[in-house]
């Protein structure tokens, strides 16, 4: 029997094993379809005789609590003949880079915590998902892993449910107080190979694929964890409370790969024709890629495929995300699981940006409304400036320049090759046109108002998964308590430098405050900091910080650097105090809503004292809202937001540019700083003579 490899990750981790189970199939449990007998699902599932194993999975990571709690689940619950296959595959998987998938022996008991994890999230949804929806053609269901699974309809009489071409819902629809159960004879299955293994099994990839391999750049995504775990001296909230903090840092790449059928649309039929299309887009790239130029590099079209700035290899490369994600987390997309904490207010449209294996190169992604169509370096002239107030611009100033190439989705109907898939160590996405880093990236699609979300540009919060755990899954990681903070040992990040022992480094999860995409990253103590900024094209620019006023907030000097050496940077602006409150004369914020101009006049008196109200395109949380109305931070509720303005920055895309706070208050030990958000917006936008910044 051929085994795969399982993930080993932490509850917040990415994926778990795969493996081809000897299928068990009792008949179906006829009295127990659609019945709700006031039990909840942790109440059904230690019931059933034959889900004891799956129980004892939840059990060990204390998501029966989940499952004893109010809400509305989906549980697919494997039996326990499922499971003790499950559990052999593992232990004799001789594929897995780690031996025998990290278990302690092959039994139940000697599944490691991060499988048991990885095992029960995959098994979860959120919402209640009978077989009526499941079956026919099938659907998608997130699972609470952050990965979907795929439902069809089998063609044999009684009509079952199969998930992921593999598992069978042998016992449907029991429905309990707080959602639906269904049992299945199998564990669903999930692709656990490395990445380029992986995607090598998939034939419809094989240009790419060779590309991959001739550059060299396959080796560099092998990798799946640092070569060390951590410690950490302090691990305590605000509240005294003790926070789970990892023992080991998980990492991952995200691919975007053309297959051949779109390779084949646009001209290329071999790896020689891809060879010669790289060379035509990347011989010139010294016109619009400064790095090389810079540096002094040249930029090759030899044969020398592993040179970095090979035109081959550059093509290649410009296709690999240091962060691994599902296609439902490339943007901070709108969907149930956030359904309070994020919307689309007066029509915004989600994006990001990601450092990518191009040296110092980003790209955008994009979920422009309607639907939910990801595309990568879409460009439309003025993006981020407007003609009106409270509005993105009037329809005839924005210019769709390029659409962008479409991120495949597996919802995508008719697709003739796969996408979304799922490895152990990322994730790979099709691509439905050409992905190149040319002259209209630098000089049309970042040549906007950049928005970085610190939980982008911090990798290691999206590989530990982080960046999507829910409060609800933070608590079950703390032992039942604070649902708001994870705690980090103070070298866990490769983009954050630490001066002194006495910083506290957390993160804020989604859910928990208000905040741009509901999540950042923070800390308190005697605080001395520094983190690397993204990569930017050269140019000069306007750089702010988002932050909300707060009484235990601190007081920080800002600097920046193009190195972490602390004695080489520069300070930014005079020391910000975030505890002064908005209304205070000395920033001079208003309900812009209650001002006949709507704020014009309030907004530029704020700007020449160096602020700006946050922005208007993400509302507070639901949880914040007064008597039913829809605040957001430009409104402000509670600590509205604001950005600071620290400054003109001269910025090199040769250059790395490190971003300093240290505390100015030695005596104070517990005020706190956050890092949610940065804007790099180039000068010629923030000065331009026609139109004006949109208030999003």
């Amino acid at each position: 029997m051929k085994r795969t490899c399982g993930r080993i990750l932490a509850v917040v981790a990415l994926v778990a094993g795969m493996a081809t189970l000897a299928s068990c199939n009792p008949e179906p449990d006829e009295s127990d379809l659609y019945t709700a007998t006031g039990e909840t699902a942790a109440d059904y599932i230690k019931r059933k005789s034959e889900l004891t194993s799956f129980d004892y999975i939840l059990t060990r990571v204390r998501l029966d609590r989940n499952l004893s709690s109010y809400g509305e689940y989906t549980v697919f619950a494997p039996t326990n003949e499922a499971i003790a296959a499950y559990i052999d595959s593992l232990y004799n998987d001789t594929e897995c880079p780690v031996p025998h998938n990290s278990m302690t022996e092959n039994s139940l008991e000697g599944l490691s915590d991060s499988l048991c994890n990885d095992i029960a999230r995959y098994h979860l949804a959120s919402g209640i998902h009978n077989t009526i929806e499941l079956g026919g053609g099938g659907v998608n269901v997130n699972t609470m892993l952050g990965t979907p699974v795929t439902t069809e309809g089998t063609t044999d009489p009684i009509g079952r449910v199969t998930i992921n071409n593999k598992a069978v819902v042998i016992q449907p629809d029991s429905l309990v107080t707080n959602g639906v159960v269904h049992v299945l004879n199998n564990v669903i299955p999930r692709s656990t190979r490395v990445l380029v293994s992986e995607l090598e099994r998939h034939e419809e990839y094989s240009i790419f694929v060779e590309a991959l391999k001739m550059t060299g750049l396959a080796d560099s995504l092998t990798r799946y964890k640092k070569d060390r775990t951590y410690t950490i001296s302090d691990n305590t909230d605000t509240s005294g409370e003790p926070l789970y903090s990892p023992e080991e840092c998980k990492i991952a790449f995200t691919i975007f790969a053309e297959p051949d059928v779109v390779m084949k649309e646009n001209g290329i039929n071999s790896i020689e024709d891809l060879i010669a299309y790289a060379n035509r887009v990347y011989g010139g790239a010294a016109a619009w890629y400064d790095y090389p130029a810079e540096k002094g590099i040249a930029i090759s079209t030899g044969n020398d495929y592993t040179n970095r700035f090979n035109a081959l290899n550059m093509f290649v490369a410009y296709h690999i995300l240091y962060a691994g994600m599902p296609e439902t987390e490339l943007v901070y997309e709108y969907t149930t699981k956030w359904l309070t904490t994020w919307n689309y207010v007066n029509g915004g449209e989600p994006y990001d940006y990601y450092e990518t294996m191009l040296p110092h190169t980003i790209l955008k992604i994009w979920q422009p409304q309607p639907g939910k169509i990801l595309y990568i370096n879409r460009y439309r002239t003025f993006n981020t400036l407007t003609d009106q107030l409270a509005s993105y611009g009037s329809e005839g100033m924005h210019t769709l320049v390029r659409q962008g190439v479409r991120v495949a989705r597996s919802t995508d109907t008719n697709l003739p090759y796969p996408t979304n898939i799922m490895t152990f160590n990322g994730y790979i996405h099709g691509i439905r046109g050409m992905l190149v880093y040319d002259d209209l990236v630098p000089k049309g699609v970042l040549h906007e108002r950049m928005r970085f979300d610190s939980e982008t540009f911090l990798p290691e919060l999206i590989n530990n998964g982080f960046r999507t755990s829910s409060s609800a899954e933070i608590s079950v990681l703390n032992g039942g308590g604070s649902g708001s903070r994870v705690a980090f040992p103070l070298d866990y990040f490769d983009n954050v430098v630490s001066y002194t022992s006495e910083n506290r480094f957390r993160t804020n999860v989604r859910g928990a405050y208000n905040a741009y995409q509901s999540d950042c990253f923070q800390g308190w103590g005697n605080y001395d900091l520094a983190v690397k900024m993204p990569p930017l094209p050269t140019g000069t620019y306007e750089f702010r910080l988002y932050y909300a006023p707060m009484s235990h907030g601190g007081m920080m000097q800002f600097y920046m650097g193009t190195s972490s050496n602390m004695q080489t940077m520069m300070a930014l602006d005079i020391p910000l105090d975030v505890r002064i409150d908005k209304e205070d004369p000395r920033i001079g914020w208003t309900d812009f809503t209650l001002e006949d101009d709507q704020g014009v006049a309030t907004d530029e008196a704020m700007r020449n004292r160096g602020y700006m109200r946050g922005p208007y395109g993400f509302k507070d949380h639901a949880e914040n809202n007064e008597s039913g109305l829809e605040y957001n931070m430009r409104r402000g509720h509670r600590n509205a937001g604001l950005r600071r303005i620290l400054g003109r920055l001269n910025i090199k895309q040769s250059d790395e540019h490190w971003f300093r706070f240290k505390s100015v208050l030695p005596d104070e030990t517990d005020l706190k700083w956050q890092l949610d958000f940065v804007e790099f917006v180039p000068i010629d936008v923030v000065d331009n003579d026609t139109y004006s910044e949109d208030w999003y």
